[in-house]
């Protein structure tokens, strides 16, 4: 499955260029640039992806799954989907970019309680950002992050700098392993 998930990242969802032409999240220039949501919306990325990051959560007893929206919401959904198949359920959920102001005052979305145990996942990881503002919301709301699933390394520090706040992290895919399925 990972094979084929490399693969369909790198027809619908890699560029490359020579020259750093791509603006990142952290505003960095890079050669190449993936945006994950043409393979994580599509219904064989789903399958794949909500397996594969089914198998590196199957280990560990956590009640939810998600991230911050919206990179880390099919991602989420397809995992959650997969756990009801593999009868061991796990909620998805959403970190929102800015708190809701009204109703219930709340950073998350799903059906979680505070003491939950939850995965967070994120699409691609560069400096770690993201990941890094969706564990401080999760732990806000009074979550346990035990696991991080990152779909993307880009290898550019982001996983050194999530494990300073949870060491058990996982990449399913490294920019290397792209570059070296790309460059074929």
């Amino acid at each position: 499955m990972k094979n084929e998930l490399i693969r369909l990242i790198c027809e619908k969802s890699f560029q490359y260029s020579k020259e750093p032409v791509f603006k990142l999240a952290s505003g960095k220039m890079s050669s190449f640039y993936v945006n994950c949501k043409p393979v994580t919306l599509s219904p064989r990325g789903m399958y794949l992806i909500g397996h594969l990051v089914f198998d590196a959560i199957r280990d560990i007893n956590v009640q939810g799954v998600g991230g911050l929206t919206f990179g880390a919401d099919p991602i989420a959904m397809a995992t959650s989907f997969v756990s009801e198949i593999e009868k061991k359920p796990v909620k998805a959920f959403s970190i929102r970019k800015t708190r809701k102001d009204h109703g219930i005052i709340k950073w998350i979305e799903g059906d979680l309680s505070s003491g939950d145990r939850v995965a967070i996942v994120e699409d691609v990881a560069t400096t770690g950002g993201s990941t890094i503002k969706a564990i401080e919301r999760a732990r806000e709301e009074g979550l346990t992050v035990e696991r991080i699933i990152v779909m993307i390394d880009r290898q550019e520090g982001g996983i050194d700098n999530i494990k300073a706040l949870v060491p058990d992290v996982v990449s399913l895919i490294t920019k290397d392993e792209l570059l070296q399925v790309y460059n074929k």
